[in-house]
């Protein structure tokens, strides 16, 4: 999916910054209005009154949009370009163009990421019409030659151009998020800067967005083709477009996939991708988006020195075909190696419609994540193994997801009727009143939260706009909800679901529609690193205002107190709103009793002598509260959070739980059961397999903390109660308390009468440890059906070290991440061997543990032997570019200078630090050792710490498409058995 739940939630329902309930609160409300205003350089802007976003909105003269909001927490601005143009309007002869696009607008232009553009282009003529011929010839033979010719070309064009040169630039701004993404009706292009770097940003997004220049053109297409793969081994991608096909039979939601068919992929036409960018990027189609720390008049002047001059096109997005009613069930399966599951989506009206807000509402009343229709009977009964919906809504239709996962012994068909139950209930109105109002508040509530995020309210304009929606709906969105009825409602339920969905059946098996392709084996290009254009040399003489780093005094940021008992309480106030997070925090975890994590999962299926679990999920939602019991290696926590004014009935429903929850049998079978059928599950996922069971075999052997789990049969035999015991003996273990919240003294008023202590408190039992052991000559492997091949190699290092952090940084921004990271360029756009490559010398979490490399290359099977090659070498010989050092080491200090711990995160990361041994902001010491590097202090990080480094070679891939003669090379490879790997036993799950 693209988005989670709620982020799909708060697209649509941005409005209210107040998450205050009163008596009134469903009965008034503010008048909403749009307002014209004249900036104080003749800028004319919208605002709406009552948005707590504070947005501007201004339309230059070219029809751009540019959507500005201020915050000034932190000195950074997150930026969106975001276009009116996604797959739906690629031409049926080549789907795949707008992604493809999305990605060549990263290559530069006839000014950034060449040496000599009159001399580049007409190579780049010649490789244009070489395709043209390679499109249309049907001769496989010759369609191989031309391939060749314009293999040849490509290399030769590539001694002129400069590889990444956008990416360099933006990096040595310190930017983050650098990427892009394309959908069916949009291309968003993204990035977090500094904000003293707007300047430098502008001027290279309004060059970058000038005009498009197709270099590097056939690497990037095999990029493209890997990243094909990539959702040919992903089920749920594949779930989603057979849902969208039987939902849409003509319109391109479902007939054309924004990745595009591998025929298309194969045959492209850079004269069409032309075409496309020169009828769709055009200012009147675009929207700039930047939130943060700006100044309104001055951001707006400069937007329009950049983008103003762009030349205003007229638009014609193409008439789109209309659908017929869905009047009986559309069935599909899709095949995968992933757990079995089930989807039943309706088909809704578009966004903007009254549909949505009727759906929204529905939606929140059958889940909410809490006391919703299928979290109460479903999820928390045990029903399913897990099961919920969420709404998509787009310009020209919408749709209602329904999920569900089947517990052991159960059918998809069964999971379907449990789904379809639930909608029968809301059917009927079988739902208490007042849940329309504690949804409404659940959604202001997790609004607020996200807009104390620039990047969630920057999602939110670019979403509006490329929806062409007007904010004032926006803003009006939760009023309007206030006015549904419950018997509004319930008619609407009655209309909208019946026998009009589509289900998609996911079932465990081979998929026969797999496509593979040979490796074209494509020439390395050209990178030219030591290069630079001179628009990059211009644009590092733009002087950009100082950005000083701010380090925090942890000891007077975080204010300590304590309670009655004596309890020590640490806080920090929340000055933004009105929301609390309180933690009473254990310093002990399975690791000193591996029985906490299955008591805290267990405790929340549970009621008391007073309420059902049922009943107590409705309390704590009327409140607008959340609880949870969480456990981990080292820490567990009991908390609540959300309103303010409720957190002393919060803390009283929390306390009740706490010493009266009722042992449940029945609930505890279905919990190991539940347990069970969750590691069945889990093993299916190549991804768990992987940076789960792989990786900690690779780090620790047998003995290791994955693997140090409860069998079947000794889960069946602890007693219940036993486990309700182990959490209220909680209470009387050493305990410390963090509140984020205002009125500290009322919270602490109210853990002085509801968490009360009696007695001296406890001390921890001792702590299990897990030995690292030595890597180097293991190949381990594990055979799964799959397109791609997943390779990760890992190296223990030396024991955790401060001193390390600074160079380690360095190193990483370097070496391993980012598009212009060594490993990116050599191995993707160079080579073309993977769609992912990235390496990172990792920095331990806990003083005495130890450092890791880690390598990754994610490619199909038949490039793997060169893939290895190739990232064998850069682990051995580093290569040296200074320019590109310097570039690494500015956007280093930059993200440094341009970071603000805030708000509870201040408590977090010192807890962080603390654990590594540290007791004080060491950003500080890092920033000094940057400033004062060299590429020879890197080049020595490298040989003492990466070079000659012993690997063990973690591998998932299908062993019949995989060279294991070329891994044996490598070392012993021992071929794993998933069981093994993650200590499960394989006869307890009951079919």
């Amino acid at each position: 999916m693209k988005f989670t739940k709620l982020t799909l939630l708060l697209l649509a329902i941005i409005s209210f910054g107040s998450c205050k309930k009163s008596s009134n609160d469903t009965k008034v409300s503010k008048e909403i209005k749009v307002e014209k205003h004249t900036d104080g350089s003749g800028f004319a802007y919208e605002t709406i009154t009552n948005d707590p976003t504070g947005l501007r909105l201004y339309t230059l003269d070219n029809g751009l949009k540019v959507y500005l909001s201020k915050n000034e927490e932190e000195p950074k601005i997150q930026t969106f370009i975001a276009v009116r143009a996604g797959s739906n309007y690629d031409p049926k002869e080549a789907t795949g163009l707008a992604h493809y696009l999305e990605h060549m607008v990263f290559k530069g232009t006839d000014e950034i990421g060449t040496q000599d553009f009159e001399k580049e282009k007409v190579l780049l003529q010649q490789i244009s019409d070489l395709y043209e011929q390679h499109k249309s010839e049907t001769d496989e033979e010759k369609k191989k030659e031309i391939y060749k010719k314009i293999d040849k070309i490509s290399l030769e064009a590539s001694k002129i151009s400069i590889s990444n040169e956008y990416d360099k630039m933006i990096s040595s701004l310190g930017a983050e998020g650098t990427n892009a993404h394309t959908w069916f009706e949009e291309t968003v292009y993204k990035n977090k800067i500094p904000a003293n770097e707007l300047d430098k940003w502008l001027k290279v997004e309004s060059e970058r967005f000038s005009q498009l220049v197709l270099r590097l053109f056939h690497t990037e297409l095999e990029a493209v083709y890997e990243e094909f793969n990539r959702g040919q081994d992903n089920d749920g991608r594949k779930m989603y477009a057979a849902m969208l096909e039987g939902l849409f039979p003509n319109h391109p939601y479902g007939q054309q996939k924004t990745i595009g068919t591998s025929e298309h992929l194969k045959n492209p036409s850079m004269v069409a991708i032309h075409n496309y960018f020169n009828k769709y990027y055009v200012p009147n189609n675009m929207a700039v988006v930047l939130v943060g720390d700006l100044d309104f008049d001055q951001t707006i002047q400069k937007v329009n020195k950049t983008f103003g001059s762009f030349e205003k096109k007229e638009v014609v997005h193409p008439e789109l075909p209309k659908e017929e009613p869905i009047t009986s069930p559309i069935t599909k399966e899709v095949f995968g190696p992933t757990a079995e599951s089930i989807s039943v989506s309706f088909r809704s009206d578009a966004i903007g419609t009254k549909e949505e807000k009727l759906l929204t509402l529905a939606d929140m009343l059958l889940t909410n994540g809490e006391a919703g229709l299928i979290d109460l009977n479903l999820n928390q009964k045990q029903a399913v193994q897990n099961a919920g919906c969420f709404p998509t809504f787009l310009n020209d239709y919408g749709y209602h997801q329904f999920y569900g996962q089947p517990k052991a012994g159960q059918t998809l068909d069964e999971v379907k009727d449990l789904l379809l139950s639930q909608i029968e209930k809301l059917k009927k109105g079988e739902f208490d009143e007042w849940m329309i109002d504690a949804v409404i508040n659940d959604l202001k509530l997790s609004q607020t939260k996200e807009y104390e995020n620039n990047t969630a309210l920057a999602s939110a304009y670019y979403n509006a706009f490329i929806h062409r929606e007007d904010w004032k709906d926006k803003v009006e969105f939760l009023n309007e909800l206030k006015k549904v009825s419950k018997q509004e409602l319930v008619d609407f339920a009655n209309r909208f679901y019946k026998d009009n969905y589509v289900v998609v059946y996911k079932r465990k098996g081979e998929d026969k529609n797999i496509v593979k392709v040979e490796n074209p084996g494509i020439t390395p290009v050209a990178l030219n690193r030591d290069k630079e254009s001179k628009f990059v040399q211009d644009f590092k003489k733009i002087e950009s205002s100082s950005l000083q780093p701010k380090f925090i005094d942890y000891k007077t940021a975080i204010k300590s107190t304590q309670t009655q008992s004596g309890i020590s309480v640490s806080y920090i106030e929340n000055k933004n709103n009105d929301l609390f997070d309180l933690n009473i925090i254990f310093d002990l975890g399975s690791d000193h009793d591996k029985k906490l994590l299955i008591a805290s999962g267990y405790f929340d299926y549970l009621g008391t002598d007073k309420y059902s679990p049922e009943e107590l999920k409705k309390e704590f939602y009327k409140l607008g509260i959340s609880y949870s019991i969480n456990s981990s290696a080292d820490k567990t926590i009991v908390g609540i959070s959300g309103l303010k004014e409720n957190l002393d009935k919060g803390l009283i429903l929390l306390e009740d739980l706490w010493k009266n929850a009722v042992p449940n049998q029945e609930a505890y079978d279905k919990y190991v059961d539940q347990i069970l059928k969750g590691r069945e599950d889990s093993k299916t996922q190549k991804g768990n397999i992987l940076w789960s069971g792989l990786l900690n075999y690779g780090k620790y052997g047998e003995n290791s903390r994955l693997r140090n789990i409860y069998t079947y049969k000794e889960l069946k035999k602890i007693n219940p109660k036993e486990l309700i015991d182990k959490i209220k003996s909680l209470a009387t273990l050493k305990q410390r308390i963090f509140y984020y919240g205002k009125d500290v003294d009322a919270a602490i008023t109210s853990l002085d009468k509801n968490h009360i202590i009696t007695g001296d408190l406890n001390d921890y039992p001792e702590k299990i440890t897990y030995t690292e052991n030595e890597t180097g000559g293991n190949v381990y492997f594990v055979d799964y059906d799959m397109v791609q091949s997943e390779m990760l190699f890992l190296a223990k290092g030396k024991e955790f070290d401060p001193e390390k952090m600074a160079a380690s940084s360095l190193f990483n921004t370097y070496f391993g991440s980012g598009l212009s990271s060594i490993v990116f360029q050599e191995i993707r756009e160079s080579k073309s061997l993977a769609y992912s490559a990235f390496s990172q010398y990792s920095n331990a979490s806990q003083q005495g543990d130890s450092n890791y490399l880690y390598a990754y290359v994610g490619t199909q099977a038949n490039k793997m032997p060169e893939a290895v090659d190739a990232m064998m070498e850069l682990l051995t010989n580093m290569p040296e570019a200074e320019a590109q050092f310097n570039q690494a080491k500015k956007a280093t200090l930059k993200k440094i200078a341009a970071k603000r711990i805030t708000k509870s995160n201040i408590f977090w990361s010192y807890e962080g630090l603390k654990k590594r041994g540290i007791d004080h902001d060491n950003r500080k010491e890092m920033y000094e050792t940057i400033e004062k590097m060299t590429l020879a202090d890197l080049k020595s990080f490298f040989n003492e710490n990466i070079k000659g480094e012993s690997y063990n070679i973690l591998v998932i891939g299908n062993k019949k498409d995989i060279d294991m003669k070329a891994l044996s090379k490598l070392g012993a490879v021992k071929e794993m058995d998933i069981d093994y790997l993650f200590n499960y036993e394989k006869e307890i799950i009951k079919q």
